[in-house]
């Protein structure tokens, strides 16, 4: 384990880099593959970064389509043929009565965590605007069949899917570049959707925005590469790219836009 590799990451991601050392230790021990659960764009950009600075394993990212946005990795020798069915996930499309209700992302997102089932389980929840599909890891599927039967107040089931019958999702990040004075939360927030800062701060500090799918009221939080930042009511921003600083000493940033 090189330990000049935490100083590159949060304090908090730290124990997500000891996990993530474990399973590649697990692969060159054993010399067998291993499946992580889902992962966000900054996981998958942390574990990555361990597995380039390895250089003795392989490693392939799959969250059930292409454009995914949460994926498995499979950690592999090489030795080790990769087949699709390595990746160990279902697709499932939420049948309820259409002309009767409606549901959002949050509804179905808040259903599944408050059945138990724990982020990492289930990776992107996509709509068409009107069906709704979610891809959830194999091992736990008969138990989330069992659990979800109703979202908010509205009788639904699961029912699984194969991939050609896959959704095209409605919704898609749109580039943009700009620039910033300050990679703080509330300085991107307010940058992106051309509030105040103030403005910024006070969505923050009421519980209004998550990192990477977890709530924080830091306003001076500091962000880096492939973050994802919600904002109740505003939409989503990704990190995509540092591209250096202008003469003034901005950030010069490029991110994936959602806009409500």
């Amino acid at each position: 384990m090189d330990s000049n590799v935490y100083q590159h990451f949060r304090k908090s991601e730290h124990p997500f880099i000891d996990a993530a050392y474990g399973w590649l230790e697990t692969v060159e021990r054993q010399y067998a593959p291993y499946l992580t659960d889902f992962l966000d764009p900054r996981q998958a950009y942390i574990l990555e970064t361990l597995l380039q600075q390895n250089g003795n394993l392989h490693f392939q990212f799959y969250g059930g389509y292409e454009a995914a946005e949460r994926k498995r990795c499979l950690i592999f020798p090489d030795y080790y043929q990769v087949e699709a069915d390595d990746y160990q996930l279902e697709l499932y499309e939420i049948v309820y009565p259409l002309k009767f209700a409606k549901l959002s992302h949050g509804k179905v997102l808040g259903t599944l965590m408050s059945a138990g089932i724990k982020r990492e389980y289930f990776g992107d929840i996509i709509s068409d605007g009107t069906r709704w599909q979610v891809f959830i890891a194999n091992e736990i599927a008969n138990y989330v069949l069992q659990q979800v039967d109703k979202i908010g107040r509205v009788g639904v089931r699961l029912e699984k899917r194969a991939y050609v019958d896959l959704i095209l999702p409605v919704d898609s990040w749109e580039l943009e570049h700009t620039t910033s004075s300050s990679l703080r939360l509330d300085a991107l927030i307010a940058t992106v959707y051309n509030i105040s800062r103030q403005r910024a701060k006070e969505l923050v500090e009421s519980g209004k925005v998550k990192v990477n799918w977890t709530e924080n009221t830091r306003p001076d939080f500091l962000l880096d590469l492939l973050d994802i930042i919600s904002i109740r009511g505003f939409g989503r921003i990704q990190l995509q790219a540092l591209e250096g600083k202008t003469k003034k000493e901005k950030y010069r940033l490029q991110l994936g836009v959602l806009r409500k």
